[in-house]
Formats: C-alpha cells, structure tokens, sequence
C-alpha cells in the first residue's frame, strides 16, 4: 500500500449523504451550471464563512463557465483519483444547488484532512446544520482521525 495516499486503497469513499434538509453527491461537469450560479451569486457570503480566509476563493470578479467547468473537471478527476473528495450540496426537493463540501489532504500539523464548506447566501441558514453533519460523517464513515474543519 502507499503510504502517502490521502485515504486507504480499501477505503469504500462515501457518494452521498442525505439529510431532511440537504444531500451531497460528487461534484463534477453535471453541475457546471448549477455550480456556477450558486457560488456567483453569494462570493461575499462564501468569503466571511468559515474556512476561507485567505481571500482568494471565490474570485470577487467571478469566473467564466468555462473556467468553472475546468474546476469541476478537476475536482471529478481528484475524486476518481482519490486525491480529494469535493460534494456539491443539492436542496433535496428541487435539486438546486446550494452549497459544497471539500476534503482535501491537509498542510497543517496534527490534522490528516482539510475540510472546509460554503452554502448560498440565500441558504444561509443551513451553515451550521451542514457542518454539524458532516462533521458527524466523517467521525462515523471516513478514515481520519483529525480533520481540520473550521467550527461554526
């Protein structure tokens, strides 16, 4: 086995979780236009949530569906390649877009995930309850041991 792979080669990576209030499924080039207009239309909402405070993400000018669609691609290429696990967040009864979900290895001493999370502006409410869960999703489903995850 490599040792320096992000999850083991065993590992059965999660493709969804469902809640009453959201679920999550891998993000990829399906929901370029969906993604899209969810994150442009909330970047000061995304900027002040926790977890993105090197103010590099989302881009205040926005960027094309091209651009974006290229993100999506990699982020589905990380996944299948099991280098990170990006999940858009989906409204269970009407399948919008509301937010995503990343888990990436993490640069930081002590932790062996980086994961960080945004909801719309207009989902705001929803912040908390999707940390929460999937807090709880990667304690009870997920190989690690000490997650960065910045609290709500």
């Amino acid at each position: 086995m490599n040792t320096s792979a992000f999850v083991p080669a065993d590992f059965d990576v999660p493709h969804s979780l469902v809640t009453p209030r959201f679920r999550l499924e891998p993000l990829g080039p399906q929901h370029n236009l969906a993604d899209h207009a969810a994150w442009t239309g909330s970047i000061e909402h995304i900027r002040a949530t926790p977890g993105y405070p090197d103010g590099n993400w989302p881009p205040l000018g926005g960027m094309s569906l091209e651009a974006n669609l290229a993100d999506l691609r990699r982020h589905a290429d990380d996944f299948t390649q099991r280098r990170g696990f990006t999940y858009t967040v989906l409204d269970p009864d009407s399948g919008d877009v509301i937010g995503c979900v990343y888990i990436y290895p993490c640069p930081k001493d002590g932790h062996d995930a980086d994961v960080s999370s945004w909801v719309t502006a207009g989902r705001a409410e929803l912040d908390v309850p999707l940390y929460e869960a999937v807090s709880a999703w990667l304690a009870a489903d997920w190989p690690f041991t000490s997650p960065a995850y910045d609290a709500r």
